[in-house]
């Protein structure tokens, strides 16, 4: 089935309570996954939601929820550090506090993938200008880590329009296609789903 008929199809089911996800599954072949270590970063055209992004910067920001390195001391207490961590979608940091922010969340951080990183996350300039279009980056962004032989990502919500969730779609496979050892040979299948749906198998390009 191709992904357009994929997207009517799910449509037609019954309407829950809530704006359900649609999230593409893709089934990998031929990956060891603790040897290859494959984590990517991938930008799509349209923002699905905002994400909860937090910043450790020089000075307090009133674009992010921020702290700065006086404040770093707090979350010495674990349950702080793990609430913060839990909270939070993405982190950002001003470039001359990255060793600072490694050495006291860096434990936290690094296993959850949530580490501020040059490709996206440290701000060379601490403005609002480069903020804000950091923010802009991060809510079209999706980051990968290749944990197991499936990825399933969320790529859209019931309420956004068709042409959204597939060029969504379209961009994100393309991205991890890119990112994968021997490319489309490492695609077992792929699949698209609601929340509460079954999967639907799909025919990518």
């Amino acid at each position: 089935m191709q992904l357009k008929e994929a997207i009517t199809e799910l449509r037609k089911l019954e309407k829950k309570k809530f704006d359900q996800s649609i999230d593409l599954v893709v089934n990998l072949k031929g990956i060891d996954v603790k040897k290859d270590n494959i984590a990517t970063i991938i930008s799509i055209p349209h923002k699905i939601k905002d994400k909860k992004v937090f910043g450790f910067l020089t000075k307090k920001s009133g674009l992010v929820n921020s702290v700065t390195q006086p404040e770093f001391q707090k979350y010495k207490d674990k349950k702080a550090l793990k609430e913060l961590v839990k909270s939070h979608d993405f982190f950002i940091a001003a470039a001359p506090l990255m060793p600072s922010v490694a050495t006291t969340f860096g434990k936290a951080l690094g296993p959850t993938g949530k580490m501020p990183s040059p490709q996206l996350g440290v701000l060379m300039k601490e403005d609002d200008v480069a903020i804000k279009q950091l923010i802009e980056k991060i809510n079209l962004s999706i980051k990968v880590r290749v944990k197991e032989a499936s990825v399933k990502v969320s790529i859209g919500k019931q309420s956004m329009p068709d042409n959204q969730i597939l060029e969504n779609a379209e961009a994100f496979y393309q991205g991890l296609v890119n990112a994968l050892p021997t490319k489309k040979e490492n695609i077992k299948s792929v699949m698209l789903k609601l929340t509460m749906s079954s999967p639907v198998r799909v025919e990518m390009k």
